[in-house]
């Protein structure tokens, strides 16, 4: 296993196990002897970061359970996140945080995330209910150990999170087809230039990189020299990146927990050659062959005045083709609607601003209009308002 340090030094396993795809039962309920024979072999491969969340259903509670009878607390790192958005009230975060602590047989959580974090606003309202001055004294407290936050959005809003907090780690959604999207390749080396430990979730986009790829970027993978699997490929140029501190994946098996950690036990930044990269680069081509509107994601017609989204709506509306319609939707709702100010489609007024900058020269006001159709109906619409209303800002 290879190691790389967090912002305090301490050596994190660069293979992290994300709690959030235990194996589950017919029932829906966590299988919990399968579940517990992953995080043994996760344990024994090096593997020290377990990642879950207070809404994952019975995450939390089944890797309490698993490390307190198998006397593994001390030898792991536990993250996991803060609901921030169902906070109303000051003692609402203590609440969560016993409820966690109980859930997950332990007085301490080494790495504590608010947990999809969408913009300064969201920020700035949780400070305003003291949450900033609760999470330092539970760090000075030996409570909390490290601070940070997950993400979901655009590169720019992420870079202003960063700056907005001292914090000590953060996570994005980052692999090679999200390169320039999310908080991409900009959002990534923002954080790192900020001696910011970066963790990465997604890495094989929820699978959608080994099991769906067309076949043209699969038989480039298989003529390739050296040989290796989709899931490796996507993991290695990951690991190839030093910004890159610790990718999590949803490992449900043993076997895949073995998998992963024989790739992560001689994945080095650097080794790409120049083949891997081209390797890669025709793989994205062979994906993106099915995109409907040509965007790159190179953010030249960012930032819209009106705040409009232009390259997270764009993404989302080629993921409803190359991928479903429901991943698509969910996408474009994430970059979209959750945070305060929406940057939906519907935000454009036409000025055309963003056709002057786009070196794809891509009509962008009708593309925009045209992904309005698409999303902004009735269930985006109806979800929109539920989220608002949830969420008290």
């Amino acid at each position: 296993m290879q190691y790389r340090n967090d912002k305090q030094g301490n050596p994190l396993s660069v293979l992290g196990f994300g709690c959030m795809r235990f194996s589950r039962a017919a029932t829906g309920a966590i299988n919990l002897p399968k579940a517990e024979e992953a995080v043994l072999a996760a344990v024994e491969a090096g593997v020290n970061y377990f990642d879950t969340a207070y809404i994952y259903p019975g995450s939390e509670a089944a890797l309490g359970t698993i490390l307190a009878r198998n006397h593994l607390r001390d030898k792991v790192n536990i993250a996991t996140k803060l609901p921030h958005y169902l906070l109303k009230k000051p003692e609402d975060a203590p609440r969560y945080f016993a409820q966690q602590l109980e859930r997950l047989q332990t007085d301490r959580v080494d790495y504590y995330l608010m947990h999809m974090l969408t913009d300064v606003k969201t920020w700035q309202r949780l400070c305003d209910l003291g949450v900033a001055d609760w999470l330092l004294a539970q760090k000075q407290a030996g409570a909390i150990g490290q601070i940070g936050f997950s993400y979901h959005g655009n590169s720019e809003m992420f870079c202003r999170l960063v700056d907005a907090y001292d914090w000590d780690f953060c996570m994005i959604q980052y692999n090679y087809l999200d390169e320039h999207s999310q908080a991409g390749v900009k959002g990534l080396r923002y954080a790192a230039a900020k001696d910011l430990p970066v963790m990465i979730m997604e890495p094989l986009r929820g699978g959608k990189l080994v099991r769906d790829l067309p076949r043209e970027a699969v038989r480039q993978m298989e003529r390739h020299t050296p040989r290796r699997s989709p899931a490796e490929w996507a993991l290695r140029w990951l690991w190839n990146q030093p910004e890159v501190t610790c990718v999590l994946s949803g490992m449900n098996s043993a076997a895949m927990v073995r998998q992963n950690a024989a790739v992560a036990a001689d994945a080095v930044p650097g080794a790409f050659t120049p083949a891997d990269r081209a390797l890669i680069s025709r793989v994205k081509q062979a994906i993106n062959g099915k995109r409907h509107i040509a965007c790159t994601g190179c953010r030249y017609c960012m930032p819209c005045p009106h705040g409009v989204d232009i390259p997270g709506i764009f993404a989302a509306y080629n993921r409803r083709y190359y991928d479903n319609k429901f991943n698509g939707l969910k996408d474009y709702f994430m970059c979209t609607a959750l945070r305060q100010d929406s940057t939906g489609a519907s935000n454009c007024v036409g000025c055309g601003l963003c056709e002057q900058h786009c070196p794809q020269h891509l009509p962008v006001r009708a593309h925009l209009k045209t992904a309005q159709k698409v999303f902004e109906g009735p269930l985006y619409r109806v979800g929109k308002r539920v989220f608002s209303r949830f969420v008290k800002y």
